[in-house]
């Protein structure tokens, strides 16, 4: 009995013993690897503060976003949302003003909803959209947006650009993940044709630089960094002239408002309950001074006896309160280098006339698709088949379809002294106000639901073939038939061009780019 005695009490002395070896054991480890990780990272602050991109600082940042706006600021969160480590370096985070990027069409509505960024147009006093009025000659037809299977909250939305871009950088940094700095990036960190970070210059004036397997660049039309990641034509088409008007009702409410002028359309939308932005689209890169006072008179002598009467008086209020600001349209295709280690996203990357305000759209869908593309990944370290990868983000043809559709209208509805270009520009307008497919397949192009380009082309040479009808009816002459084969001419001379620029197979037949089939490397 009391040997039992002592064997029992030897076995639960052993147990305790193992017991407490074990917990001095883990804990140990636990102090080993803590260490370890404090080690690591300083060892990572001290690589970026001596200015060394090495494969050691893979711990410190997975993703560098240069630029804050609302590409980059959407990027932030949605791959800060996929516990990816992101550090966002945006030139200036005081709230923006900018006169565009203020109209969100309901295909980015939709991809707001898809990332999770729909909270960011409520509290600016965003106002809902559910289509556009068209004005020409005394004539107005509305064109609704096709949103009769969605939810009733999916619609356009218009609003004051800062206070939107200002939401989703909050909602970005909330993350713990993302940080989110101020500074001016000088420029990209090469080491044997791989991009590894960025260089930049903080508020203070400190220069210091950024390491991470992948650094996306987000900084905007006026990008610095995009002619080392792509072949930018950039071309500055008109000048956007805006204006605030001041309580005043639209025509139609909660709609934009195109009105084809002369010498090129004048737009209007609301961007809060009180406020009404105009956009008057001056043709060239030269546009009267203000200083003088030679754009205020052109505003009232040319302009205003084209706006919608209900509009008149709030737009020469506008006009004598001096608020006037210019800003130039650039449109530019995606010719991208293929580059490892970064990418371009957002105005940095393609750019097209703001006319259709489709620029938002495209940023939110393309960041939807690199997300997609990004998750299956377990290591972006491995630069040269990360790039080899994401070569495939630039197959999808929603952005191409957007661009060549914005290029397209304002080149129809700007007014021309060419018989063929006018009859083409009437055309478009009666095609639109015939309603039914007629108005809800284009409108369904522009507000993004429905993207695809072959519905396109499809639409835009019915409105060459409508012109054409109406040309050679009731009866055909020489004149009219010759007329008729420039007004097919000119729309081919106006489409075509752009598609190139954008890239048939991209746009039309993306399953027969390489890139298309691209799957994650494996590690």
């Amino acid at each position: 009995m009391v040997i039992d005695q002592f064997l029992l009490a030897a076995f639960l002395a052993s147990l305790v013993g193992y017991a407490l070896l074990y917990i001095l054991r883990f804990k140990n480890e636990n102090d080993r690897k803590t260490s370890a990780s404090k080690v690591r990272n300083e060892r990572v602050k001290n690589l970026i503060n001596n200015g060394e991109c090495r494969p050691e600082n893979r711990s410190g940042t997975d993703v560098i976003i240069v630029g804050a706006g609302v590409a980059g600021a959407a990027l932030a969160y949605t791959l800060g949302k996929d516990a990816l480590r992101v550090r966002v370096i945006e030139r200036d985070l005081t709230e923006p003003d900018r006169i565009v990027g203020e109209l969100l069409q309901p295909g980015g509505y939709l991809k707001l909803l898809e990332l999770g960024l729909e909270d960011c147009v409520e509290e600016i006093d965003a106002q809902r959209v559910f289509g556009y009025a068209l004005f020409k000659d005394g004539r107005n037809t509305r064109l609704s947006y096709p949103l009769e299977k969605f939810n009733s909250d999916v619609s356009g939305r218009s609003f004051h650009n800062g206070r939107f871009i200002q939401r989703m950088r909050k909602k970005a940094a909330s993350l713990s993940n993302v940080q989110m700095e101020q500074g001016t990036v000088t420029s990209l960190i090469e080491e044997n044709g791989t991009i590894k970070g960025v260089q930049y210059k903080t508020k203070s004036g400190e220069e210091l630089k950024a390491c991470a397997p992948l650094t996306i660049v987000c900084d905007g039309c006026f990008s610095n960094l995009r002619r080392s990641l792509c072949n930018p034509k950039v071309e500055v088409q008109s000048c956007f002239v805006g204006l605030v008007l001041e309580n005043c009702q639209l025509p139609f409410p909660n709609h934009g408002h195109v009105v084809l002028a002369n010498p090129s359309p004048i737009l209007f939308y609301p961007i809060s309950s009180t406020e009404v932005r105009c956009l008057v689209d001056v043709p060239g890169q030269k546009v009267p001074s203000i200083a003088n006072g030679e754009m205020a008179k052109y505003l009232k002598t040319v302009v205003a006896p084209q706006v919608p009467p209900e509009l008149h008086d709030a737009f020469i209020s506008a006009i004598d309160q001096g608020s006037i600001r210019t800003m130039l349209n650039r449109s530019m295709p995606a010719d991208p280098y293929p580059t490892p280690g970064a990418l371009l996203m957002g105005d940095a990357f393609n750019m097209r006339h703001p006319l259709t305000g489709g620029g938002m759209t495209v940023a939110l869908s393309d960041i939807v698709v690199l997300r997609d593309l990004l998750r299956p990944l377990q290591d972006m370290n491995d630069a040269s088949a990360l790039c080899k990868y994401l070569e495939s983000f630039y197959t999808f043809p929603v952005a191409s379809t957007i661009n060549t559709l914005a290029g397209a209208l304002y080149k129809v509805f700007c007014a021309s002294p060419d018989q063929a270009r006018k009859e083409m520009r009437d055309a478009c307008f009666d095609y639109l106000a015939l309603g039914g497919v007629c108005s809800t397949g284009p409108v369904g192009l522009l507000s993004g639901l429905n993207p695809r380009p072959l519905s396109f082309v499809l639409h835009f040479f019915a409105v060459a073939i409508y012109g054409v009808g109406r040309l050679l009816l009731p009866l055909p002459s020489p004149n009219r038939l010759w007329l008729g084969a420039r007004l097919i001419s000119g729309a081919s001379a106006i489409i075509f061009p752009i598609i190139k620029a954008e890239g048939v197979r991209q746009m039309f037949f993306p399953a027969t780019v390489p890139a298309y089939y691209r799957v994650p490397p494996v590690k």
